[in-house]
């Protein structure tokens, strides 16, 4: 990059927010019906009367909708702070702000994520009620701070270990990182994603509605133990290790095809 030209003056800038658009796309609804399984095991009625394996794509316009713009506001954000940070690369400061620009990106991200979390969540428990029933609902009740109930506890969940590459690497280079980073992080912050499941899907009012994590974790193990801190765990593992797989995988050979 040019001394003082910013991120997106850079030709390949575009080009690697659509493919990174496009893989986070594909991800989403290539995997969708893990994460509906993830969820109803997750849910305080029990995965059966959550739905069971029924209506496995309940939720998914909330899912596509958000999936784009929120990939597009990690990765705007990531490379703007990094360009901001940016020090020497030989500096042993990188990592810390390739860590920090990533923080900073699932910050901003989430303001579009939660919303479309939320809404896809409690789709995925009721799949009798439609998307825009759920929308309106929640508007209707809660107004807009509804859709952010557990903005918190996603982005302690993402923050805890969002990383990014800071050098090029081979689209199978990255898909092989991905999927065992993905998968260790799954099953580490999985209590973390139970709590916000949990908020996410508690009735308006209630003290789980508050949005307090530690609240919410405290009542799972209360309730279920450690069984209910880990719900959906294997699901959740499959997802992102086969997520890290063809998102990194995917924005590789997309960007080389696009650029």
């Amino acid at each position: 990059m040019a001394p003082g030209a910013s991120p997106a003056d850079q030709p390949g800038f575009g080009v690697a927010l659509l493919a990174g658009g496009i893989a986070g796309v594909s991800v989403d609804l290539i995997l969708f019906p893990l994460d509906t399984i993830k969820t109803r095991l997750q849910s305080p009625q029990g995965f059966n009367k959550a739905g069971g394996f029924r209506g496995i794509y309940a939720g998914v316009p909330s899912a596509a909708i958000g999936s784009f713009p929120n990939a597009a506001a990690f990765f705007i954000t990531y490379e703007y702070t990094k360009f901001l940070l940016r020090t020497d690369s030989s500096s042993y400061l990188v990592p810390v702000t390739h860590m920090l620009a990533a923080c900073a990106g699932e910050v901003v991200a989430c303001l579009i994520r939660v919303p479309s979390e939320v809404v896809k969540q409690r789709a995925q428990v009721s799949a009798a009620s439609g998307t825009f029933h759920i929308f309106s609902n929640i508007l209707y009740q809660e107004g807009i701070q509804g859709l952010y109930r557990g903005y918190k506890s996603t982005v302690l969940r993402e923050a805890l270990w969002s990383r990014k590459q800071g050098h090029v690497v081979d689209s199978w280079q990255s898909a092989a990182c991905g999927a065992f980073a993905g998968g260790f992080a799954a099953v580490v912050t999985t209590p973390l994603d139970v709590a916000k499941t949990r908020i996410m899907l508690a009735k308006a009012g209630s003290a789980t509605a508050s949005g307090n994590v530690l609240s919410a974790l405290l009542e799972v193990w209360k309730t279920q133990g450690i069984s209910g801190l880990f719900a959906g765990v294997f699901p959740r593992m499959a997802a992102i290790s086969l997520g890290g797989f063809i998102f990194l995988g995917a924005y590789d050979q997309t960007r080389s095809l696009l650029f």
